[in-house]
């Protein structure tokens, strides 16, 4: 997991909270806040999944990088 990932679920949960806050004290500003969060945590996340692809498929491809140039010897 990288730092997005673990920001981005965590403001995550945070806003499912506020939303939750929100409901039982029937505060429409803190429920629209806490869907927000949720968005924004969400969207935080999918670019921290998005990085640690990339990083998983660089480092695939300098392995089989390595296999081609030992393959040449």
């Amino acid at each position: 997991m990288n730092k997005d990932q673990i920001k981005g679920a965590a403001k995550d949960v945070a806003g499912k909270a506020e939303k939750a806050f929100g409901d039982a004290v029937k505060s429409p500003e803190h429920q629209i806040k806490g869907v927000a969060n949720q968005v924004a945590g969400k969207t935080q996340k999918a670019v921290g999944d998005i990085k640690d692809d990339a990083a998983k498929a660089d480092r695939e491809a300098k392995k089989e990088v390595k296999r081609e140039d030992r393959k040449s010897w």
